[in-house]
């Protein structure tokens, strides 16, 4: 699955089959079984579902995987052929409706962690090729993932219903005949398959994504998925349709940006398995989103910062002193961490696999975020040109240093001061929310809070309604007597 090879390149056609008109043209009939299976381990690569329902050291496709979201912990399922555990008892129409109107067999919904909101633009065809993918090729696993327990109220799946009726889109995807059969092919993948919008769009209060400002930036976990958008500050308008393919198949691009987290998954995962003609399509696509800008932003995150280096001030009395606190200073932080990597002057190594510091979009954005969770949960992806490897900082048994978080406020803002956006600060409070996973929605309090403020007017309502009762029976008895 993720070691997916090249002969696949033939399969761009084969994929594309079932895609729209304008989108790409057949060369397989769809009814060949072995030709769609293969169709549809394209696809579940595109999807990147690997990623999401396979946990650490876990079988493929097994489920099990804890995704943290504001409103608490996800596992994912298990979607081999088990038919006790997975999906062996689904039927085809079943299958495409938990792929896209994220409801299961049972008739319970889906919590939009998995994008069937994306999923929908899946074709017939398509959805048909995925279906028998996961049912005949994949090995069953007889394994039982551990369940999702949201807090109350937000177990109650069956609120997912409401939320639905408001924010699921249904429709599947139409070709814009105004645009090229590439442009239409990479809208195709970016808004289905790849699901791009479930990380990269801001959300609202219900968690809905804000389409208004499509691709322009979202908290995910403990990341922050970038503006993608072609404004050519905030967002990526500057860089070329050959760099955002090379991103796409490496995930990194020197001097501009490196992909980690959920990104650096995607890139392993998906990106760098899919052919050349798609990912250039996707680029294609992306690059032509419209612009949105944030009015704070004056200088791209991907040019801030400059060489720098300090070596002078460590030697006599401007130097770096241990005794200088109880705490380390930034400065003594980042040279016994940092420099042996990234270089005394911030400029990284020779051949680019440890990245400078300055035009790198995780110390130039002004939002930290980036860089507080790559200091504290490092960098680890491999692509065909190698791993890519950057211990983290955070305390965990894999990681190379035990930081405090006020150690991390410190070397933080040593970073950002010298090397990238030096108005932008980090706090001790940013860095223990992203040591928790991320920020956690105030949705569920919220909830809860008019949950009880509605329990509260029935209450007062009965005892109404009791009160009144008794006042109508004291009446009747004193008009009996009398």
């Amino acid at each position: 699955m993720r070691n997916f090879s090249h002969h696949l390149t033939a399969l761009v056609i084969g994929f594309a089959v079932t895609a729209p008109a304008g989108v790409c043209q057949a060369a397989e009939p769809p009814d060949q079984t072995p030709a769609a299976i293969k169709r549809g381990e394209y696809l579940a690569i595109a999807a990147d579902c690997g990623a999401c329902h396979t946990a650490p050291g876990g079988q493929p496709f097994a489920g099990g995987l804890a995704i943290a979201t504001p409103l608490g912990t996800i596992y994912t399922t298990n979607i081999t052929s088990s038919a006790d555990f997975g999906i062996g008892r689904y039927t085809e129409e079943e299958f495409s409706r938990a792929l896209r109107r994220g409801v299961r067999r049972d008739g319970a919904n889906l919590y939009p962690a998995m994008p069937y909101t994306s999923y929908a633009k899946f074709t017939e065809d398509d959805a048909h090729a995925l279906y028998l993918y996961f049912t005949q090729a994949v090995e069953s696993v007889d394994q039982r993932p551990p369940p999702t327990e949201l807090p109350f109220p937000m177990n109650i799946r069956m609120s997912m219903i409401g939320w639905n009726l408001l924010f699921r889109d249904t429709t599947g995807f139409v070709p814009n005949p105004q645009q090229s059969a590439e442009w239409n092919r990479g809208a195709y993948l970016v808004q289905g398959a790849a699901h791009c919008s479930t990380c990269h769009t801001p959300r609202g209060f219900l968690m809905q994504e804000e389409t208004s400002r499509a691709l322009s930036g979202a908290q995910v976990g403990a990341w922050y998925a970038p503006n993608i958008t072609s404004d050519p500050v905030s967002g990526i308008g500057r860089w070329s349709k050959e760099d955002l393919a090379a991103y796409l198949r490496t995930g990194h691009l020197s001097g501009k940006a490196q992909a980690a987290g959920s990104m650096g998954e995607a890139v392993e995962h998906s990106f760098q398995h899919l052919v050349a003609a798609d990912l250039d399509a996707i680029a294609t696509y992306v690059k032509s989103v419209p612009p949105v800008h944030e009015p704070a932003d004056n200088v791209s995150r991907f040019s801030a910062g400059k060489r720098l280096s300090e070596l002078a001030a460590s030697r006599g009395r401007g130097g770096v002193s241990s005794d200088s606190g109880p705490d380390p200073t930034g400065a003594e932080l980042f040279r016994g961490n940092c420099t042996s990597c990234h270089q005394a002057e911030g400029q990284g190594s020779k051949d680019g696999y440890y990245p400078s510091l300055f035009s790198n979009s995780a110390t130039g954005a002004r939002n930290a975020t980036n860089l507080i969770a790559t200091i504290l949960y490092g960098v680890n992806r491999t692509t065909s040109a190698g791993q890519a490897f950057m211990p983290g900082f955070g305390g965990r048994t894999i990681d190379a240093n035990a930081l405090s978080d006020r150690n991390i406020v410190a070397l933080g803002n040593y970073v950002l001061t010298r090397y990238g956006a030096g108005d932008t600060t980090i706090t001790e409070q940013q860095v223990a929310e992203a040591r928790r996973g991320g920020p956690s929605s105030p949705l569920l309090a919220l909830a809860r809070g008019g949950m009880a403020a509605a329990a509260v007017v029935v209450f007062l309502g009965i005892g109404f309604v009791i009160v009144r009762r008794r006042k109508n029976s004291v009446s009747f008895l004193r008009g009996q007597q009398v």
